[in-house]
C-alpha cells in the first residue's frame, strides 16, 4: 500500500465524518432548512457505507498486518473503541440531562431517547444497542448504531480469521444469531473492504491507464443515480419486497439495495485509487491529513449530543451566522475531546501493557529487578 494510497484513505474518513456532521447540522430544528438539500439526498447515510468499506480495509490490514492472535486483535479493537466510546457515553448523557433541564423544548422529539445512565453504558460499551432487534437510541447520539453494525463484523470476522474447525463454526452461528438478521444484510458492505485489502496488497490492481476510469468512473455513476432518484426507487422497492413494516423491521438496513450497490461503487473507486496513486507521492500531505483523520471517530461519536446542546442555547433564528457558529463550535469541541481521549490512545496503550506485564511479574522477580544496578 503506498503512501499516497493512505493519505487517500484518510481523507476520505476524514470527510465522511464531515459530511456526517453536516447531514445532522442541516436538519430544520438546528438551521431552520437553509441547508436541507443535504437531508435531500441522505449524504450521511451515504458516508457511513464509506465508513464500512473503510473498516474492512483496516480491520483486515489489522489482522494481517499486525494483530498476530485473537488476543492481540481484541486488544487493538477494544482500546481504540473504549477509550473513545466510554467519555463519549458520559457525555452524551451528561449534555442530555443537563440541556433537557435548560431547555426542555429542543428535547422533546425523536430524536432523543433518554435512558438510564446503566443501561446507556451497558448498551453502548457493548455496542449492542442495535443487536437482535433492540433498537435502542442512546439519548441523542443517534450515530452510534452504526458502531453497534461495525463491532459486530469487527467479531464475526475475528472469529472466522482466528479460530479454525468446528470452535469456528459454531462461534459464528452464535455470533451471527446474537447481532440478528438486520445487521448482517450490510455486512457484506464491509466484507467489501476486506477484499479492498487483499487485492491492494497482493498488487493486484487496475494498470493505470485503466485504473483511473474506475476511480472516476463510480463518482459520476454516484451523481447520476443520485439526480435519477434511485435510492428511492430502491427503497421502495424494499419496501415491496419486505411489507410496509419494513422501517420498523430493517431499521437502518432499510437501504440495503441502494448501500450494496453504493458500497460496490466506492470499492471500485478505491481500487482504481490504488493504482493511480502509485505515481503519487503525496507524503508532504500525509502528517496534516492523518492527524485530521485522527479526530475523525470523536467527531462521529459527540457531535449529534453537542449540536442537540448548542442549538438549544444559541437557538436557529439567527441565519447564515448562527448555523456557522453551531458547525464552527462543534467541530472544536470534538476536536478538544479527541486531543483528550482519541489522540492519546498510543500512550493508553503502553501503559495498559505496562500494568499487564507488571502485574504478572512475581513479588519476588520484582525484588530481583529493584536490586538490579
Amino acid at each position: 500500500m503506498t503512501a499516497g494510497f493512505s493519505v487517500w484513505l484518510n481523507l476520505l474518513r476524514a470527510g465522511a465524518a464531515f459530511v456526517v456532521l453536516m447531514s445532522h447540522w442541516a436538519y430544520p430544528r438546528f438551521t431552520d432548512g437553509r441547508w436541507a438539500w443535504v437531508r435531500d439526498y441522505n449524504l450521511g447515510s451515504d458516508a457511513v457505507v464509506l465508513f464500512f468499506v473503510l473498516s474492512g480495509f483496516v480491520i483486515a490490514y489489522a489482522a494481517y498486518e499486525k494483530d498476530t492472535s485473537f488476543s492481540a486483535f481484541a486488544f487493538a479493537r477494544g482500546t481504540r473503541l473504549w477509550s473513545v466510546a466510554l467519555p463519549a457515553i458520559l457525555l452524551t448523557y451528561g449534555l442530555d440531562q443537563l440541556g433537557a433541564y435548560l431547555w426542555p423544548e429542543s428535547y422533546a422529539g425523536w430524536w432523543y431517547a433518554p435512558q438510564e445512565l446503566g443501561t446507556m453504558l451497558v448498551l453502548g460499551l457493548t455496542f449492542s444497542n442495535e443487536w437482535m432487534g433492540l433498537a435502542t437510541r442512546l439519548g441523542t447520539n443517534g450515530p452510534w448504531w452504526s458502531l453497534s453494525y461495525e463491532v459486530a463484523y469487527y467479531a464475526l470476522f475475528a472469529i472466522a480469521f482466528y479460530m479454525v474447525g468446528v470452535r469456528r463454526v459454531v462461534l459464528l452461528t452464535l455470533c451471527a444469531l446474537l447481532v440478528g438478521p438486520v445487521i448482517l444484510l450490510l455486512m457484506p458492505c464491509w466484507l467489501m473492504g476486506v477484499w479492498l485489502y487483499r487485492r491492494v496488497t497482493s498488487n493486484d490492481v487496475p494498470d493505470p491507464g485503466l485504473g483511473k476510469y474506475y476511480a472516476v468512473l463510480p463518482v459520476v455513476f454516484y451523481g447520476l443515480l443520485q439526480a435519477l432518484g434511485l435510492p428511492m426507487h430502491l427503497m421502495v422497492l424494499t419496501e415491496a419486497l419486505v411489507g410496509p413494516d419494513m422501517p420498523i423491521l430493517l431499521r437502518f438496513s432499510d437501504e440495503v439495495l441502494w448501500n450494496t450497490l453504493l458500497a460496490f461503487g466506492v470499492t471500485l473507486h478505491l481500487w482504481g485509487m490504488a493504482s493511480v496513486l502509485r505515481s503519487h507521492d503525496l507524503r508532504q500531505l500525509s502528517r496534516p491529513v492523518a492527524w485530521v483523520a485522527g479526530g475523525s471517530f470523536s467527531l462521529y461519536v459527540v457531535h449529534y449530543p453537542l449540536l442537540q446542546f448548542l442549538s438549544g442555547g444559541l437557538g436557529v433564528g439567527s441565519g447564515v451566522v448562527g448555523d456557522m457558529t453551531l458547525l464552527i463550535l462543534t467541530i472544536a469541541l470534538s476536536l478538544i475531546f479527541a486531543a483528550l481521549f482519541e489522540r492519546p490512545l498510543p500512550k493508553l496503550r503502553r501503559w495498559i501493557g505496562s500494568a499487564v506485564q507488571a502485574a504478572q511479574t512475581s513479588p519476588s522477580e520484582r525484588a530481583q529487578v529493584a536490586k538490579l544496578p
